[in-house]
């Protein structure tokens, strides 16, 4: 069967170009008919970077704006009827990173002054507030209808700073002063609508505008950004082929890689499995499978916090946590969770009623693969490209059941790294080997918990599930001694794969392995 690969739009985040240059769009104009004629008319929406938070402010503008042209062959054609023209203010925060106090101010000016010109309402006021109310109300005596004002990624100059505790109240002031008049012009505004990563208390962003309705846990809009598994299957079919025949697998092989690599996000319970938009389109696109959000860009934000709050790799997914606690303001924070959540690094797995408690985790490989090769030059400095070649031969290694060799290969490369700070304690090596052995892809786990004791590490590929114990400055027949004295392997008798145990002593002054035991 042969036919062209259809058109996906990488990087393109206004609707209306998406639509009139026939790139693919997966209909999500239900939604915007759904937020538009709600009892509420102020809302905020938070979602990781490039899950289309862009695309459906455009949307809304495009939809606000009576551009009927554009919907059709969508949902929102059947639902409209009537398709009134409002004034909109779409505001790209979005250009505000990486900026200083005067920077920002000044953007904050070429975004006021483009409609100031449109609607004629120059003052000499400067005070960007006054300048926000006062271009309101004269959009709506201009034109006889009340405001629209679309708020795109509100959180941009802040994200960068939020590590910094003199530079994020500077930053902070000046957008909730912007925004400010939001609360007393609402005799003036048909819709207001905020998207951003994060989500900063009410109290200290929109200042007195506490009507904010937060939809981004709402069952309502779980789907709202993101392609789900209906969406791809239905809408990506024949790609989906495409796809299969460049990379000369199954079909079925396919379907189970996406899932894999990019699916697994929740932002509610229950929800639809939602697929990362930005890596499944590339893939799409480009034929193959890689990773592509991760490789768009490591906040270095994250990296900081994680710093900051001491979180060792390992720490990073299976969390349980109360809904108040991850979807919670990101500033003053004394865990890191909640900006693991709202960035997208852990996503909902489960819920319990009974206690209601959230699971969170890594939703799926990219990312886990992502965070794990950000975090490794962590442990091994400049040496972090010869590791990840050390990591692909590890991976060759236990992949054919030869552990001997890995260890003796990582043994051989720790050597050469210099010795570090705080690096003398035994969960120092335990966070490391976690951190490599997580970049092999397979399943890796610590702290294990049995019935005697805790398991230092587990390992398991598709064949065989180790269990490894960790000393420093011992030896691995001590190692081997507690595995066998604990009887560990008791634990996953029933894991239906053969166990084998590994006994590893870490040597404190050379900064290496010292020796192993290896026993089925």
């Amino acid at each position: 069967m042969d036919f062209q690969r259809q058109l996906y739009p990488i990087g393109i985040q206004t609707f209306s170009k998406l639509r009139e240059a026939n790139y693919v769009y997966i209909d999500k104009t239900e939604y915007v008919y759904r937020m538009t004629h709600s009892a509420s008319s102020y809302m905020f929406l938070s979602r990781p970077r490039r899950f289309g938070k862009s695309l459906l402010t455009s949307t809304l503008q495009a939809y606000f704006e009576g551009r009927k042209e554009l919907f059709e062959g969508l949902a929102m054609e059947r639902l409209e009827k009537e398709w009134i023209t409002y004034p909109v203010l779409h505001f790209d925060i979005s250009m505000a990173k990486h900026v200083d106090e005067p920077r920002l101010n000044r953007l904050l000016d070429f975004l006021l002054s483009g409609y100031e010109d449109r609607y004629d309402c120059h003052m000499r006021e400067k005070d960007v507030n006054i300048r926000l109310a006062n271009l309101i109300r004269c959009a709506y005596e201009r034109t006889g209808r009340k405001v629209v004002v679309l708020i795109d990624e509100y959180d941009a100059p802040l994200l960068d700073v939020m590590h910094e505790e003199e530079n994020l109240p500077v930053l902070r002031n000046v957008m909730r002063n912007f925004y400010s008049p939001l609360k007393a012009c609402d005799p003036y505004l048909r819709y207001v609508f905020l998207t951003g990563i994060t989500k900063f208390s009410q109290l200290s962003i929109f200042s007195e505008l506490n009507n904010i309705e937060n939809i981004s846990m709402d069952g309502l809009y779980s789907a709202i950004c993101g392609i789900t598994e209906e969406e791809m299957l239905t809408q990506m079919k024949k790609d989906l082929e495409l796809l299969s025949k460049d990379m000369k697998i199954s079909y079925e092989e396919v379907l189970r890689r996406l899932k894999d690599n990019y699916d697994g996000y929740h932002f509610t319970y229950p929800s639809p499995d939602i697929y990362n938009p930005f890596s499944l389109l590339v893939a799409m696109s480009k034929g193959k499978i890689g990773s592509y959000w991760f490789g768009s860009g490591t906040p270095t934000y994250l990296i900081e916090m994680l710093n900051k709050f001491h979180v060792k790799p390992q720490q990073i997914g299976e969390r349980k946590a109360i809904a108040e606690s991850f979807d919670a303001p990101t500033e003053r924070i004394t865990d890191i969770t909640p900006l693991l959540y709202q960035s997208g690094y852990i996503t909902i797995k489960d819920y319990s009623e009974l206690t209601n408690l959230y699971t969170l985790d890594i939703p799926n490989k990219e990312v886990r693969m992502g965070l794990m090769k950000s975090l490794l030059p962590g442990y091994l400095h400049q040496y972090t490209a010869e590791g990840l070649t050390t990591v692909a031969l590890l991976f060759e290694a236990i992949a054919g059941e030869r552990m001997d060799d890995a260890l003796r290969l990582l043994q051989t490369f720790l050597s050469t790294i210099p010795k570090c700070d705080n690096t003398d304690y035994e969960g120092h090596y335990q966070s490391l080997l976690y951190t490599i052995f997580s970049l092999l892809g397979m399943y890796v786990d610590v702290e294990v918990r049995t019935p005697r004791g805790r398991v230092d590490m587990v390992m398991r590929t598709k064949t065989t599930l180790y269990i490894v114990e960790l000393k420093l400055d011992k030896t691995a027949d001590v190692a081997m001694s507690q595995i066998n004295l604990r009887n560990y392997p008791e634990r996953f008798a029933l894991c239906g794969l053969p166990i084998v145990k590994v006994a590893i002593d870490f040597d404190r002054e050379r900064h290496t392995i010292s020796d192993w035991l290896i026993s089925d």
